[in-house]
């Protein structure tokens, strides 16, 4: 994005400046590893220009999402439009692909290990560690568990990129990347062993020349790679390299220096010189995994996986017991009105979630992109049943929760309180972590006795009070997720149940959002901007007067006359309140006179939004600041980071505040705001605060701005922040083994006084040991270490993700706080080898005139793990792709029997019922592929995993080059790309790539098996 796109961004204020020095003073005295974290750390370490981890895994993911909907003929925007429209759901995916990179340099079980960091010449098992997470993240997708895969491809990203950092290999000249990294069948260079010396002495802070001469020697037989030593674990031996910087407390053991790439900082790295060639490596290795997992799993699951242009989801919690009728029949219609209002809009596939319930059964989850899968679902549902008045409602609310995405708004319908109140920290937590609202739509009277209730119900318990506030779970967990409660009643269901269309519209964004249970009057005002159309309000209570005022001094009363300024519906529970059009931009303002406790919530269309999380400077291993897990604590200062989505490259919005709002909508502090990105290409708005004193009370958060009109511009982020005195963080995410018992470590931190804390687990699996509560004694401001165990059953499905959620409270306070953790279940060996492509016989008559000559090779396709192949797929060439299930016949008889275009074709339609028969004459084609072709499964042609295929693939000369992709069923892939012998010199320089093979094909001459070009990334 060039600078005239970044007019929006308002520059960094100087009233600001004391802190930022403030903040690097206090972090001179702190370790530091790896690029950097994040765009603070170039703030600390006054490195403006440095790539950071953040950066570089942003601007990958970017650039691969856009490359992949340009692959896609339907998305042919401009590259700025075409950004601007990803949606709030991509950049939160991205956040948390970000946060898990991040967290590697901040979390104790990995930030001083040096196999997460490729330091103390640990490759082998920081290689390992590559592989694992690249296998887990491959499970993950597969199984549609998203975040978990977002996590694990954080994790994997971060050691991949300090690799190039850390290590000597830029400066073994290498310009490409280092595909043994993942590919362990590509060739390796030798690490230096423990007693090889590495660097000489260094004793300036630029360190040139300090390696010795086999760790910088470009000879490939003669080539060693080392990485820095950091700090005092492992102990540095004599003469090897540190990690360097002012930081490395073994920079002044022998030999004295360091290697490190991280920043453009000599006080922080002594090959500072080289960092934009380590970035560059960096950002070239992340967009090859980016790339083969998307070749892997295809690209309608790649953009699901990042939540490109993903509508909401439509997820409905439903009471099935007797008296839900009504119920039932409203969300069967509200859902088949808004299947039918998506069904010509643009976007990816919604998801769509059904989670039934009643006592005791709950479940089973119905999870569906096809809207008529989830219509049948819908249909299905029967009100049966009875009982006792409570019903198990929030294991519901959990397993929605669990099975959800981010942001979506879930919709409650019930009747009944819950059974199974013990659950509401873990679904606090799960709808907190995930910035999801949970909606009620209850038809039922707080005040009804069981009598009038069982009338109803035809339940069998007599007059027996029931107490008004058995829905007062439901109301804490609307309010602090940003959603609503409605009492309503069966008759006016129907019509309450618009608000499930309201929120699940596409690019909804929130103006304001109130309680008012104080005053018998109140006042609120909301603005609307020139981005924002389609405003409506939704007020849950009951209203004795309300009365609207435009930006223009024109007023309507709502409840007795009809105006030019909103259009009123009434129903049990609810106003639903529609400004009429045009809208006009300006301050609005509301005045009401309730009838009890009144909720104010109004929403308008517009793509402009905003993210955010509370954040701490870092006192561990890096500068940088370190995201607040769960609630942040109260009474002491923080850092508020907000990312802006949706703004269009030319449109000029500043923003210059936020606003910490109280429930009732008072305003508790105003946090100034500067920009975060020193760079012109930051791909997304982001800015930072500094909160002085985090509030006591709950408050949630409102953006402030101006757009390019100079209209104020406000955004509303619904969820109450929760501030507390007590912190728990889980140290440890270990993978689950089917069959094996694990342990999931935590720590708990106590800023207030000494006392007693609670510790409640749970998980949506019943894998836990022991759920708690748990007691035990924390002193001031002191910390507790302590551990839950969960056992894997041996039939645990791989690939499937626990959800863990911690829930820490004192017993003498309301201080409580969560941690929430996804946990994989792997294999207990995994199969982490490639598919092979070795040449069996090439050939060429390659001409002047190429389109009167063609080349050829024929490759033994075979896999060389146990799983057994799976699915060839040509990705790029012009010619024909033929497989055979034995070595195939001579050259001159393929081209005397190459068919017809129209042949072709017919056999390429035959191709997936051939895909289930085998032929009994080998040497015929058993199949033809060409550029375009979906991958052609081959799983069941090799009853054997050590089985092989043979493919030929003939193309005119005209087209130089081509690339297979091959996959075993346990998903790796290998990328096997041809070459003609007319093309080597160009293909010498643009795709060279690190121990890689290559095939060039010499007109009448036949090459052997090392004639490959190998390029794939596991």
């Amino acid at each position: 994005m060039g600078s005239q796109d970044r007019r929006r961004m308002w520059k960094r204020s100087g009233n600001h400046t004391h802190w930022f020095i403030l903040a690097y003073l206090l972090l001179l005295a702190v370790p530091c590893m790896g690029f950097l974290p994040d765009f603070w750390s170039r703030v600390l370490t006054l490195s403006w220009d440095s790539h950071t981890h953040q950066y570089i895994t942003e601007q990958s993911i970017l650039n691969v999402t856009l490359e992949t909907l340009r692959d896609t003929k339907k998305h042919q925007r401009h590259h700025a439009e075409e950004q601007t429209r990803l949606g709030r759901g991509f950049w939160r995916a991205v956040g948390e692909v970000v946060k898990s990179n991040a967290a590697m340099d901040f979390l104790s079980s990995t930030r001083s290990d040096p196999v997460y960091h490729f330091d103390s010449e640990r490759v082998d098992s920081a290689m390992a560690m590559l592989r694992q997470f690249w296998a887990q993240t491959l499970l993950s997708v597969r199984a549609k568990e998203y975040q978990s895969a977002r996590h694990s491809l954080g994790q994997l990203f971060h050691s991949l990129q300090d690799f190039y950092s850390h290590s000597n290999w830029v400066e073994l000249g290498q310009r490409s990347i280092y595909l043994h990294l993942l590919q362990p069948e590509e060739p390796a260079i030798p690490v230096a062993e423990e007693g090889t010396p590495t660097c000489m002495e260094c004793f300036s802070r630029t360190c040139r020349g300090n390696l010795l001469p086999r760790l910088t020697n470009t000879q490939q037989d003669s080539r060693l790679l080392t990485t820095g030593y950091f700090s005092t674990s492992p102990p540095k031996p004599e003469g090897k390299c540190s990690h360097g910087g002012i930081l490395d407390s073994s920079r002044n053991m022998g030999a004295k220096g360091g290697i490190n790439k991280d920043s453009t900082s000599p006080f922080f790295s002594p090959h500072h010189y080289l960092h934009v060639e380590a970035a560059t490596l960096a950002t070239e290795a992340t967009l090859s995994v980016l790339r083969d997992l998307r070749d892997t799993v295809g690209h309608k699951t790649f953009l699901r996986l990042f939540s490109v242009k993903q509508v909401p989801a439509l997820v409905f919690v439903m009471d099935t017991t007797g008296s839900m009728f009504e119920e039932i029949t409203a969300a069967r219609l509200r859902a088949h009105s808004i299947i039918q209002s998506r069904a010509s809009s643009p976007g990816q596939p919604g998801i769509y979630l059904l989670v039934p319930f009643h006592d005791p059964e709950v479940g089973p989850v119905h999870e569906t992109d096809d809207p008529n899968e989830f219509m049948q679902h819908m249909e299905n549902l029967m009100a049966l049943g009875g009982g006792d008045e409570p019903e198990m409602c929030f294991s519901a609310i959990q397993l929605a929760l669990t099975h959800s995405p981010p942001l979506s708004d879930i919709f409650v319908f019930t009747d009944a309180s819950p059974k199974d109140a013990h659950l509401f920290d873990a679904v606090k937590a799960l709808a907190l972590e995930k910035q999801s609202k949970v909606t009620f739509l209850l038809t039922e009277d707080p005040n009804y006795t069981t009598e009038s209730r069982g009338r109803r119900r035809r339940r069998t318990r007599s007059r027996e009070e029931l107490s008004p506030d058995r829905f007062s779970l439901y109301s804490s967990l609307s309010t602090l997720s940003g959603g609503l409660t409605i009492f309503t009643t069966n008759s006016d269901i129907h019509d309450v149940s618009t608000i499930v269309d309201d929120n699940t519209a596409a690019d909804k964004v929130t103006l304001l959002h109130v309680q008012s249970d104080q005053e018998l009057m109140s006042s609120h005002s909301f603005r609307v901007d020139s981005s924002v159309k389609n405003v409506t309000l939704h007020v849950t209570g009951n209203l004795i007067e309300c009365t609207l005022t435009s930006p223009s001094d024109q007023s309507q009363s709502l409840l007795s006359e009809q105006g030019p300024l909103a259009e009123l519906e009434h129903f049990v529970g609810l106003y639903r309140i529609s400004l009429l059009s045009p809208v006009q931009p300006g301050q609005w303002k509301l005045q009401a006179k309730r009838d009890g406790n009144l909720t104010f919530n109004v929403i308008g269309d517009s793509s402009v939004d905003f993210l955010y999380y509370f954040a701490t400077v870092t006192n561990e291993t890096h500068p940088g600041l370190a995201r607040v897990e769960g609630s942040p604590v109260a009474g002491v200062p923080a850092f508020l980071v907000l990312a802006v989505t949706g703004l269009a490259p030319d449109e000029e919005a500043s923003f210059s505040h936020v606003m910490l709002l109280g429930a009732d909508g008072q305003s508790l502090q105003q946090v100034k705001l500067n920009s975060s990105s020193s760079s012109s290409s930051s791909s997304v708005e982001e800015l930072v605060g500094r909160v002085d004193s985090v509030p006591r009370v709950p408050f949630c958060v409102r953006l402030t701005g101006r757009d390019s009109r100079g209209n104020k511009l406000e955004r509303v982020s619904t969820e109450m922040v929760q501030p507390t005195h007590v912190q728990i963080q889980v140290s440890t995410v270990p993978r689950l083994v089917p069959g094996h018992s694990t342990m999931v470590g935590f720590d708990i931190l106590n800023h207030g006084p000494a006392r007693l804390f609670s510790l409640s687990a749970d998980d949506d699996c019943g894998y836990l040991q022991k759920r708690g509560p748990h007691r035990f004694h924390v002193a001031e401001h002191g910390s507790f270490r302590g551990q839950v165990d969960l056992h894997t059953p041996a039939t645990a499905r791989t690939g499937a993700t626990v959800t863990l959620t911690l829930t820490v409270r004192a017993l003498d306070s309301p201080d409580s706080n969560y941690a929430v953790a996804y946990l994989t279940v792997v294999p207990p060996d995994p199969d982490t080898s490639p598919p092979s492509c070795s040449t069996a016989r090439v050939q060429s008559t390659c001409s002047s005139i190429c389109n009167e000559s063609s080349w050829s090779v024929s490759l033994v396709v075979s896999d060389r793990g146990r799983s057994g192949l799976a699915a060839l797929h040509l990705q790029k060439g012009e010619g024909v792709l033929t497989l055979f299930h034995s070595p195939p016949p001579t050259e001159d008889s393929l081209v005397k029997a190459q068919p017809s275009s129209d042949q072709q074709q017919a056999h390429r339609d035959e191709t997936a019922s051939e895909g289930h028969h085998h032929h009994h004459h080998h040497h015929h084609p058993k199949a033809r592929l060409e550029k375009g072709d979906p991958p052609l499964n081959v799983s069941e042609w090799v009853m054997g995993s050590s089985q092989p295929l043979w493919v030929r693939y003939t193309s005119s000369c005209c087209s130089a080059q081509a690339e297979l992709l091959v996959w075993d069923t346990a998903g790796n892939m290998k990328r096997c790309h041809l070459t003609s012998g007319q093309q080597r010199q160009l293909s010498d320089r643009s795709t060279e790539t690190s121990g890689a093979g290559r095939i060039t094909l010499t007109t009448g001459i036949f090459l052997s098996t090392w004639g490959l070009l190998w390029s794939s990334l596991l």
